[in-house]
Formats: C-alpha cells, structure tokens, sequence
C-alpha cells in the first residue's frame, strides 16, 4: 500500500476478477469456443455439452426479465457489468453477473471473454468497494494504518484534509501533531504506548481524547477522539494497527464549558463569606478559563449594605481577590487549575486584647481605583460584561473580559478575567460562560452581604447587651474576653458580668443561651439583665438560680403562646452565678448545667475544679439547685467560660481541658495576657460556637479595714455602738462629718435590730472605696422605708438613714439578716 491516502483507481480484485470467476470464451458471433472448470461449476454444463452453444441459449428467457434477452456486449477495457437470469443444466435460474473483455480484433477465432460470478456475491463485494471507496474518500473520520512497528502506512482522505499534509510515511503516533497529549485518564502518556498494547492484547481502545496541534493549524490545539483495533489476516497474523480519529475540538470546549458550570454550581458558594466566594470563584475558573482573575466589590456591599442603583461608578472598590487560585477550595475535593482552596475572613473579637486573624488567612481588601475609561468602569456603567483585546506581544496573545457582579436591584462589583498564557483569546462563546460563572457567584455574594448586615446587626445588639466596662472592685481583678462564631449560624447568646455587691462582696456570672443570631442575643440581655436584678437582692447562687429558672420558663410561656412555632428562640440557658467575699475569703457557687470552673492554687498552681452539683439547664422549670461554698486562698485565679472554649466540632473536651490547664498553671501573668494565650490555645482559628471567657484574680481586705464588735440585745448598748462607731472612724482618719453620719446611721440601724429582732447584735464596719455600716441580728423580717406623717412619733429612722447615705439594703443569711448602708468617703 501506499504510505499516503489511497488512491481513486486502486486495483482491488473481486469475483468478476478473470483469476476468480467463471469463465467462457466466445467467437465473434457469441458462440461458446470455450469452457472453463468454473463454468462448469456454475451453470453445471460440462464443457463438451457447452462449446459449440450459442451464449444466448443459457439465458433464460422468462418474458417478465427484461435482463433475460440481454446480449453482453463487447466493452472497452473494462467492460460494462450485466447481471443475467441463466439456466442450470438441472433447470433453476441462476442470477449471474458477467462482464467481458476482446480477445482480438480479427473477425475468426475467439473474440471475448466473459466472466461470469453469482450475482448476489458480486454486489455483496462491490458494496464492500463502495464502502471501502467511502472511508477513502468521503467518509470525514481520519483513517490511518499502522504497521507491527507503529509506523504508519496508509491514510485516508479525510485524515489528509484534516491535517493539511501527506508526509506521514514511516512517522509514529506521537509524532504526527505537535505538542501531543492524552487526555483521558487511566491511559499510558503516549499513543505508541497505547497501541502497543492494542497490538498485545487484541482488545480495541474506543472515544480516547487526545489534544495536540496538527501541522495545518499550529497555533492552536485540536481535541480528537480517537479509536484503535488491531488488524489481522485471514491466518490470524497481525498486520497493524487501525486508528480512527474525529475531531470533536468543539464539542469538548463545549462540554469543557458545561462542566465548568456544573462545576462552579457546586464549589462556588460554600461559605457566607465574600472573599471566600471569590476565591471559590478562581478556584474554579483558573486556569480552564482564564489564567488570571480579580474581584472587586463596591466598599459598602463588605459591610452589608446595598449601593443604591445607578451610583455604582462613583463608589470607591475594594479587591477581595486577584491572581489565581490559592490552596484547596473546597472540603470535597482538589479544585481546577495551581492550588484551590477556602479563604476565611478577618477573625472578629470583643472586648480587651481583641483576636487577631492567625497566620494565613486572607490579608484585608485593598481599595483600587478604575480610569473612567477602563474595562471595569465601562462595564459597571453599562451593566454589560466588556471585552478588550486580543493584542499580540512578545509574551503571548493577551485579552480581559469584565463582567458585571450584579443583583436584580443594583451592583456587587467587578470580575475581570484575563488570559495571557492561554492559546485563545476570550471570544463570543466564554461571554456566555463569564456571565454565567459571575451569576452565580452574585447570588452567593449577595447572601454573604445580607448575612454579614444580619450579623452585624445581632452582633451590635449582643455588644450593647455585654457589658462595656466591668467595675473596678477592691475584692477582684478580672480581664475578659467574648469571641463571636464565625459560621453561618450568627452571633449566639453567650454573656458574662461581674456585679458589686453589698458588703464588698462580687458576684460573678457566666451563661449560654441556646440558639444563635437575634434572637439568642435579645434573649442574653433580657437574662443578664434578670440576674442583675436579682443579684441585687443579695440571694444566695442557688435561690438566685431558682428565681431566674421561674423567669425563662415564664417568658418561654408567653412567648410560646404568641407565636405557635419559634425556630429559634432559646428555650435553654445554662448558668453559673459565684459570690466573693473579700472580708472572709468565701466563695458559694451554684450552675445550672454549665461547665465548671477551673480554680488555681496561688502558691502550687494546680488546676482543680470544684465538687459543685451540675443542676439542670435553666427553661425547664420546677427543678431544685444547690450551692457550694469553700475558702479561696489570696491570689486564686478562677476561669469561668462557656462551652464554645473547650468544645466544638472535631474538638475533644479532654483535651482542650488539658490545654486549659497548661495555660492556667502560668497563673502569675497579668490576667490580660493569660487571656490572650488561653484564646490562642485553644481557638488559634474560627470557631463554630460564640466563648465567653472570664479570669479572676482574688483578692482580701486588710484586716485593718474591718472593724466588728458583737452587742448584746439591749437598749443600753446603743451608746456604745455610737462609741465603737465614732472612735474607728477616727482612728481610720475619716474627717468628723463622716463621723457624725456615722453615728446617725449606727444609732439607727442597732435600734431597729434590738427593737424587731431578739437574740445577738453584730455591728461591722468597713472602709472600701465607700464606708459601710453593717448590723445584723437573728431576725428574717426585713425593714421597709416609709414616710412618717407630721403627728407620727416614730417610722423616721430609715428614713433619715436613706437620705444620709450614698445607698442602703438588706441581705438574708443563714442565721438571721443584716441591714447596711454605704456613706461616699471624701477624696
């Protein structure tokens, strides 16, 4: 064979072929001069009953055939086929076909030869021909052979047209485009590979992809699909290799496109979180699309707010995004083109030492400014995706596409793809993809804009329902810290508070609602703001627990019988309320299913957690709670936090408990640093859960500062009180209006104990930031201020004391009551 496309008139033999067929030799008037063993076999005549018949006698003559009376006529060098109806010797009719071909051109002796062949074998070979003839020449699949040594052979026309070349004899597979590659997978790197193993195992390779550039188009890459089966004679020996090859260039950058958006239906938009969404964006697009991208979004749209329409161009732009993709898109999967992968926001914190985002997350946007004649500034005025290019440099053919990031109501912002390493510039078809790919990515930003208002929103509403500025106590240091979720969920209702209470002492409070966004965080301040309140009454933590359990559960009653179904409304409250007293060291605690505190030893620095009883979650009504009380050296640090510190997904609690613990035996660092190393322990990332942490040093009053003395119940007494009082005001320095005062309240408030209670009289006084008298006595009944009328002789008492001090209450304890007062000590 030729080692090029065959030719037109190549030879192929068939049955009418004078080696193959049956033949008879005719003189010049048709009669039969000889007869051939094939004849014979045919028509069944020997020849001694043939020769010397006229040809015309074997036709059959059926009146109905127009071929029967057909007399084959001399032809030319290839002689015009005739199919007859002839008659065996047995008396069937036998559909021959014949041809003839002249003998001589002298009018005795023989004159032709006619070939004779059944008919139905005959047109089955020239359909084979015609077939045959087609794959040369018509058919539009590429057709090449390869022989044993993968060396082609023979092309088709159609291979020839595609290729724009003929000079393929003796080249290999790889070696007839440029820059060849297999594309699909679970295939050897070459063809030469692939066909030998065609030619080993016999078994054919069918729709293989492969890309390369052909001689007649060496700018730009073509996709084949190509199929390869082994060839072999009739003996079973192997000939070579077939390969059949369409060009299917546009039908894969279709389908590249399909998959590309199919694609970024699944990977763009993961997150609420815009620059992530950006960078899901390259991730997918580079390199398929475009070797580079940026994203730049109107400023106010990263704060939740939505540009007003038609002003698009006079705001200022940020970059959220540019170059391409960065390490791991996505969770399921590798992403397209160098490295693809999640991007997260700037951490948020509040409160003092706020977190920083940790190594390794997306740097802040950067404003960027557009020429008003620019791609960008084009195509958010016009709201039309904008192409510029191609231009040819030195470096390679560049073009930019802009396409708009926009909502039904106004713009996002700006995507701009670029292709400067790629063999084709943008072009009418990747308008279509650009826009769609940029769609998608709009609805997604635009979710993230709306979440980022809503958790804006929730998390302003939760920092004005956190307090601003703990009080400076002389009983405590404390330092904290509040760390907001960074998933989709929003804000959550964590809080904690640290209350000054009578008699020096300090109530410290931490808590978690149920639920995230608004709700959780009204929720929160409604809560904080109970248990201040109820704080103030100076109850113990665990009937304090049980008048907040009887407040959540009202409010979920009311509000359950307002709306039939609360998505997300908090139900559940977990709690753990503490009370300090500097003067004795004593601590109480009580929890409602909240994690224990972790308390440290100031001078061994282990880390224990108290033996208290865990009491069921606040909401669920009717439940007891109990308190325990122990003795906390000068100098403790006790860590109150909520769950979201030490638990979470993919988070053991053992463990974050033991780096709790590592962090908290450094107890003699400043409270502020010893919060920030907890925080970059055990939350160096984002977290699924809001924390709330609260660290507190313990301090006691010098005993220099309290002066009590115990009175007997009697009347006479009260001169003495006045005496004690008066004297250890002196003796601390006070100046003698403090002391006149002084002796009022304690006059008073020993009166009333000895006059409605029985049994014995403590008087306490101790020198803080204020002057406070304290009297207590064995009785429960609590005085109550009124105003006495002109003619009453009695009821001023507390009235006076009221309008003489800075404020005055009641607390109950075990063994009766005490009534104080604190007077504002003079700078």
């Amino acid at each position: 064979m030729s080692a090029v496309y065959a030719a037109e008139d190549a030879d192929f033999r068939g049955p009418l072929d004078v080696t193959k067929a049956a033949t008879a030799v005719l003189d010049a008037d048709g009669t039969v001069v000889g007869w051939g063993p094939a004849a014979s076999a045919l028509l069944g005549y020997p020849p001694h009953e043939a020769v010397g018949r006229p040809i015309g006698s074997f036709i059959d003559d059926h009146p109905g055939d127009a071929a029967a009376t057909a007399t084959p006529l001399p032809g030319t060098a290839h002689a015009r086929r005739q199919v007859l109806r002839m008659r065996h010797r047995d008396g069937h009719v036998v559909r021959v076909a014949t041809t003839s071909l002249p003998l001589s051109h002298t009018g005795t002796g023989p004159a032709r030869l006619l070939s004779l062949a059944e008919a139905d074998e005959t047109e089955r070979w020239e359909a084979l021909q015609s077939m045959l003839r087609g794959l040369v020449d018509q058919s539009p699949i590429g057709l090449a052979i390869y022989g044993t040594d993968l060396r082609v052979v023979w092309t088709n026309r159609a291979l020839y047209l595609e290729m724009g070349t003929t000079q393929y004899a003796g080249l290999g597979p790889d070696e007839m485009v440029a820059d060849g590659e297999v594309l699909s997978e679970g295939y050897p790197a070459t063809l030469e590979e692939i066909m030998r193993r065609v030619i080993v195992t016999g078994e054919p390779v069918i729709e293989l992809h492969y890309s390369g550039r052909p001689p007649s188009d060496l700018e730009h890459d073509h996709v084949w699909s190509c199929s390869y089966y082994r060839l072999q004679d009739a003996h079973g020996t192997t000939l070579g290799v077939c390969e059949e090859s369409v060009d299917i260039t546009d039908r894969y950058l279709a389908q590249q496109r399909l998959d590309l958006l199919v694609r970024a239906g699944g990977r763009v938009g993961t997150s609420l979180d815009m620059t992530r969404t950006a960078q899901e964006l390259s991730a997918v697009a580079v390199p398929q699309f475009a070797d580079g991208i940026t994203v730049d979004l109107i400023d106010v749209v990263l704060e939740g707010e939505q540009p007003p329409p038609g002003t698009a161009t006079a705001r200022r732009l940020v970059r959220v995004w540019e170059g391409p993709a960065g390490p791991a898109a996505t969770d399921d999967g590798p992403g397209t083109g160098p490295g693809t992968g999640p991007g997260t926001g700037p951490g948020t914190a509040t409160g003092t030492g706020a977190r920083t985002g940790p190594a390794g997350r997306t740097p802040p946007p950067e404003p960027v400014v557009h020429p008003p004649d620019s791609l960008q500034a084009r195509c958010l005025a016009d709201r039309r995706p904008v192409l510029e290019g191609p231009t040819r440099t030195d470096s390679g053919v560049h073009s930019r596409l802009a396409v708009p990031l926009c909502t039904e109501v106004s713009p996002l912002g700006v995507v701009t793809f670029s292709r400067d390493s790629h063999p084709d510039p943008f072009e009418a078809a990747d308008l279509l993809v650009a826009e769609e790919l940029v769609a998608r990515a709009a609805v997604s930003m635009d979710n993230a804009r709306r979440f980022t208002r809503e958790h804006t929103a929730a998390l302003t509403l939760q920092r004005s329902l956190l307090p601003r500025y703990l009080p400076r106590l002389t009983g405590v240091d404390v330092a904290h810290r509040y760390l907001p979720a960074d998933s989709r969920a929003g804000v959550g209702g964590d809080w904690y508070d640290v209350i000054a209470l009578s008699g020096t002492r300090v109530g410290l409070v931490v808590g978690d609602v149920v639920g995230h966004g608004v709700r959780a965080a009204a929720t929160m301040g409604r809560i904080r703001t109970s248990v201040r309140a109820l704080a103030r009454l100076d109850l113990p933590p665990d009937e304090l627990l049980a008048r907040l359990d009887e407040v959540i559960t009202q409010d979920a009653h009311e509000q359950a019988a307002v709306q039939a179904e609360i998505d997300d409304a908090a139900f559940g409250v977990t709690c753990l309320y503490a009370v300090y007293d500097p003067v004795t060291g004593r601590c109480s605690m009580a929890r409602a299913g909240h994690p224990l505190p972790a308390v440290v030893d100031p001078v061994t620095g282990a880390v224990t957690h108290p033996d208290l009883p865990a009491g069921p979650p606040l909401g669920l009504g009717g439940l007891p709670f109990e308190s325990g009380e122990f003795t906390l050296p000068e100098g403790s640090v006790i860590a109150l936090f909520t769950d979201g510190l030490v638990q979470g997904r993919d988070r053991d609690r053992d463990a974050e408990l033991a780096a709790l613990h590592g962090v908290l035996t450094e107890h003699d660092r400043p409270l502020d640093d010893l919060c920030d190393r907890i925080v970059a322990t055990l939350l160096p990332g984002p977290v699924d859960d809001d924390a709330a942490l609260l660290l507190v040093r313990t301090r006691t009053l010098d005993s220099h500062e309290v002066a009590a003395w115990d009175l007997a119940d009697d009347p006479e007494v009260v001169g003495r009180a006045r005496s004690l009082a008066t004297g250890q005001v002196g003796a601390w320095g006070l100046d003698g209006d403090l002391s006149f005062t002084t002796e009022l309240v304690v006059s008073e408030l020993v009166t009333n104990a000895i006059r409605y209670a029985s049994g014995p009289i403590q008087l306490r006084l101790i020198r803080d930031r204020t002057l406070i008298c304290e009297v207590s006595d064995t009785g429960h009944t609590s005085p109550h201020l009124r105003r006495a009328g002109s003619e009453d002789e009695g009821g001023r008492g507390l009235f006076l004391v009221a309008q003489m001090t800075q404020q005055w209450g009641t607390r109950y304890t075990a063994t009766g009551k005490t009534i104080w007062a604190e007077q504002p000590i003079p700078l």
